[in-house]
């Protein structure tokens, strides 16, 4: 981590640099004596060694490291072993020595369908909240960023970013294991922020938007995607206890709803830039999460709905900027 620091002196002035160095430093003599699944995490990829790749490629739909006939079999199968420890995989694909990650989320299909809205890229800031693995950092990384910073709190998916940028080795993607609450005052500085997956699980999604709100430059980008309920009502459902067997799931907006929300944090420009229901193509089980996948949080008869009787998960991705 002062390695991000160093690196990074230059492109974030102060105030932004020194708030952020507290939280790096922070977080790094955390690392340095870890507790529970950090530590667990920490010890896996401890002891993984630093096989060199012969390819390097982000810009795959499986974000690639390496070839299989870079390392041994003995040496491949103790990496594959050592990855599934990490596991549940639910962001990629990821093809490292040979090894196919198959993910839970085909996160493709997703970049696929949000990347060709994107501004250039080129010399932005950028904040990915929930970023998981990195695999959308690592995607948005070849297209020529200043850097993006990752906040991720779980320890499995930390350390699972760790093993892949182990070998990929961008120098413009960076993750802190913080939650975004856990970020100091950092003003204007970002001109692009994605926020997939994570607003759902607050309590109070209109605050979290003003805190992004916050952090960008003025006309800066919000990239958000959300479970939403299909319609144009101003209606949100509440779930009285889960949502898809998920119990930290508050308020899903549906589409007028979510708009009126990024409005009401100060965002315009507001668009939907799609609306896609979830299906096992793109959510399904696989060797690598060792977990139920969306499959089992369907009504077996009415693969529409939720076991719960809501509406089935239908996600959607909106792009705003932030007011000048």
């Amino acid at each position: 981590m002062e390695t991000f620091l160093s690196q990074y002196r230059q492109f974030l002035p102060d105030p932004y640099y020194g708030a952020l160095a507290d939280l790096v430093r922070e977080r790094q003599q955390f690392l340095d004596h870890p507790t529970g699944n950090f530590l667990r995490y920490k010890n896996i990829v401890s002891q993984i060694p630093d096989f060199v790749p012969s390819v390097k490629d982000v810009a795959a739909p499986a974000v690639k490291a390496g070839r299989a006939g870079d390392i041994s079999q003995k040496d491949r199968q103790f990496l594959k072993a050592r990855l599934l420890q990490l596991g549940p995989w639910r962001k990629g694909p990821f093809d490292l020595f040979g090894i196919h990650v198959d993910a839970e989320w085909r996160s493709d299909m997703k970049w696929d369908r949000v990347a060709p809205h994107l501004p250039d890229l080129t010399g932005l800031r950028i904040m990915d909240i929930g970023s998981s693995n990195g695999y959308y950092m690592f995607r948005m990384a070849a297209r020529n960023p200043l850097f993006v910073l990752g906040l991720e709190p779980q320890s499995a998916f930390y350390y699972q970013y760790r093993v892949v940028q182990k070998f990929v080795g961008r120098e413009n993607v960076f993750c802190l294991p913080a939650a975004h609450e856990h970020l100091p005052r950092l003003d204007a500085c970002f001109d692009l922020v994605f926020c997939m997956g994570v607003l759902y699980h607050r309590k109070s999604p209109v605050d979290m938007l003003k805190d992004i709100h916050k952090t960008l430059k003025p006309s800066g980008h919000i990239v958000l995607e959300n479970l939403v309920l299909e319609g144009r009502n101003n209606l949100c459902l509440f779930p009285k206890d889960r949502y898809a067997k998920m119990r930290n799931v508050y308020f899903i907006p549906d589409l007028l709803a979510m708009e009126s929300w990024l409005i009401r944090a100060g965002f315009r420009d507001v668009r939907i830039l799609d609306v896609t229901r979830t299906t096992p193509a793109e959510q399904r089980k696989t060797d690598w999460i060792q977990t139920e996948s969306l499959t089992d949080f369907l009504d077996p008869n009415e693969l529409d709905k939720t076991v719960e009787g809501y509406p089935g998960p239908v996600r959607a991705v909106f792009m705003a900027r932030a007011s000048k």
